[in-house]
């Protein structure tokens, strides 16, 4: 009988004997946490299509959660998530305990002490530590080719990419443009948490981010509009920004 994809791997021993089993394959990576979504898709179906095989994991990662009701209300829909895969046909899934992700304890971690201290640092103290060695942890078990992540986490994904450089980690990393509901909304996995009123409102974010307003005019806006703003800052070709709407944080970005 065909096993259904994609093969689902609890136990990091038994993916080490797997691993061993795959050199000479090109192997893509997406790591997630779940609650996937058209986002997720398109990082699956980047490294489908250029890859031999593709590895995806769930791991809600509570070392990257400053805020203990953010991680308690975490949607964690895992039959949802599979089938999704099934349907992609990604061939392994990992999906660890917390116990062994961080055998440790979470003693040792990875800290970037420069960039991660900006944006989203500033108002997540520890969020990009979590990030950066939960990450580093997973490149370490999959020894992928390449590994996708979304330019909606802009920061995050400057950050990994410079962690794989400093460390001459032998992977590329791949960045995959903002999948955007049909409003302008970027999808995130917390959208679903938005009130109906709010996600009505949600996409003047997006709309104001794009408006060619300077940043401190954005927030005016945002505020006007009932967002709390925690920053909308200019960086590089980016306007970014980060918001609430009731207790649900978004991200987002626009190139300029």
């Amino acid at each position: 009988m065909q096993l259904p994809m994609p093969q689902v791997i609890t136990q990091l021993n038994d993916w080490k004997s797997i691993r061993q089993n795959l050199t000479g394959k090109s192997i893509g990576f997406v790591p997630t946490m779940g609650a996937l979504h058209e986002g997720h898709v398109a990082l699956f179906e980047r490294s489908i299509a250029g890859n031999d095989l593709t590895v995806g994991s769930i791991f809600v990662n509570p070392a990257q959660f400053n805020n203990p009701d953010d991680l308690k209300n975490y949607p964690q829909p895992f039959e949802k998530d599979l089938e999704i895969m099934n349907r992609l046909k990604i061939d392994y899934l990992l999906f660890p305990s917390y116990d062994q992700i961080y055998a440790d304890g979470y003693v040792y971690k990875i800290t970037e002490s420069e960039f991660s201290q900006e944006l989203c640092g500033k108002y997540r103290p520890g969020h990009f530590d979590g990030v950066l060695t939960v990450v580093m942890k997973l490149f370490n078990l999959v020894r992928p080719s390449r590994a996708y992540f979304g330019e909606k986490d802009y920061q995050q994904l400057k950050l990994i990419k410079g962690m794989a450089e400093a460390f001459f980690m032998e992977l590329e990393i791949v960045s995959v443009p903002t999948i955007r509901e049909n409003d302008g909304l970027a999808l995130s996995s917390r959208n679903q948490r938005l009130s109906g009123e709010d996600r009505a409102k949600a996409p003047v974010f997006y709309q104001l981010l794009s408006s060619g307003l300077s940043t401190e005019n954005i927030k005016t806006e945002l505020a006007r509009n009932g967002f709390q703003v925690d920053y909308v800052e200019q960086y590089g070709n980016r306007i970014l920004g980060a918001v609430f709407l009731g207790k649900v944080r978004l991200i987002d970005n626009v190139e300029i």
